[in-house]
């Protein structure tokens, strides 16, 4: 199968009213990356998105590397990354070669536990990488 249709998806991060994560998903490296806060006014529309072009790219079979930098989010942005998770682990389960790591604040506990509930839930091999406060 082909990526040939399925195009860089890039998301600027805002901070205003509301949150919106840094989005930066490219076919052609087999990368992503969801990076910043997340609290969103259409969360589900949102990640339904992100989804969306998650389930054309796992249809070409190639290898997949996730990166996760969330330093924030709010509960139904946390059901919209799991609903991430759980495609990639679909994907995984059908051959697919998914990495995933996920950065957190190496003093962030909050973002850490949420990982390993993560890893849980989803029973992916998740990579947790701290990092050092700015």
């Amino acid at each position: 199968m082909s990526n040939s249709t399925l195009d860089v998806l890039e998301i600027k991060g805002e901070k205003d009213t509301f949150y919106t994560p840094h989005v930066y998903f490219d076919p052609h490296k087999g990368y992503c990356l969801l990076e910043g806060e997340s609290y969103l006014e259409n969360t589900w529309e949102f990640y339904e998105h992100l989804c969306s072009w998650l389930r054309e790219y796992t249809k070409t079979q190639k290898p997949l590397t996730f990166d996760f930098k969330m330093i924030y989010f709010n509960t139904s942005s946390s059901k919209g990354i799991l609903e991430i998770m759980l495609l990639l682990k679909d994907y995984e389960d059908r051959g697919g070669e998914v990495k995933i790591n996920w950065y957190y604040p190496e003093e962030d506990d909050d973002i850490l536990e949420e990982a390993e509930d993560f890893i849980e839930d989803t029973q992916l091999d998740i990579e947790l990488i701290p990092q050092p406060e700015e």
